[in-house]
């Protein structure tokens, strides 16, 4: 490979998933998770990456997709996302997607025994923790002085931008360095940290020199740039009817501004083509 090829990003969801959600990197997978959470050593013996795709129980459910989900060895779930751009109700949505992977296990005659832990790792380029500069939370059901009151639900959340630019020496902190970084020399250096590392940098290097992955990564990109593009022109079509509904009920310019957040030159270029 070229030593000076661009490598592809990992926190890209495309690259993510070709990373930890391939079966045959399920060390890579297991190094990381071990990182992240605090379950029995064990638990990793078997882990098995299955169906990202969430059941829907009809059709107007929500149709869930997440980006790793695996199975450990005594049935625990795990589910891993990563987001690279801020999305509206980011939080509802983490809770919806678990309340589905919990439902999702309770089929007809059976009783709650069956309810398996549900882990998430919600992993984001972006600000989700309000009021914190700690790149890691792990939110459980607790009283204020710790009191369990469940252990079947766990939400972890690791903040690329939240990362400390110096080491803190943990395992956490050199996964989460891979995830963010794409500099090949940076990567180089943290991948003699663990010899998960050091294979999760591999198969990046390989990823990045084939040209059909390259290529798909493309794809995803633009695919992902043209839904961007036509929500931004739904919502800003959205905002142009609102403004004229409230041009024609009289409203001051200050007044439509605030109400639909477009600037005074477009209202006032509504204002002389009604």
């Amino acid at each position: 490979m070229d030593d000076k090829m661009t490598l592809l990003p990992v926190k890209s969801d495309f690259v993510f998933k070709l990373i930890f959600g391939d079966q045959r990197n399920v060390d890579i997978l297991a190094g990381f998770l071990k990182s992240v959470l605090d379950i029995p050593a064990e638990e990793y013996d078997y882990l098995t990456i299955v169906d990202p795709y969430l059941k829907k129980e009809s059709a107007d459910d929500k149709l869930g997709i997440l980006d790793v989900r695996v199975h450990t060895k005594n049935g625990q779930i795990i589910h891993a996302e990563i987001q690279v751009w801020p999305i509206p109700e980011m939080k509802e949505r983490v809770i919806f997607y678990q309340s589905k992977m919990i439902t999702g296990q309770i089929s007809s005659g059976k009783d709650y025994s069956v309810i398996k832990r549900v882990v998430s790792i919600i992993i984001s380029d972006f600000e989700t923790v309000e009021n914190s500069g700690k790149y890691h939370h792990q939110f459980r059901y607790r009283t204020e002085d710790g009191i369990e009151f469940t252990t079947l639900t766990e939400i972890n959340t690791l903040e690329l931008c939240k990362l400390t630019p110096e080491t803190d020496n943990s395992e956490l902190w050199y996964w989460t360095k891979f995830i963010k970084s794409d500099d090949q020399e940076a990567l180089d250096m943290i991948a003699e940290k663990s010899p998960q590392i050091k294979k999760a940098v591999g198969v990046l290097k390989e990823l990045s020199a084939d040209e059909r992955t390259r290529m798909l990564y493309e794809d995803h990109e633009k695919a992902r740039r043209d839904m961007a593009s036509r929500m931004s022109g739904a919502v800003k079509s959205t905002r142009t009817e609102i403004a004229r509904n409230a041009i024609n009920m009289g409203m001051d310019t200050d007044t439509i501004i605030m109400l639909t957040g477009l600037n005074r030159e477009e209202i006032e270029s509504l204002q002389k083509a009604i």
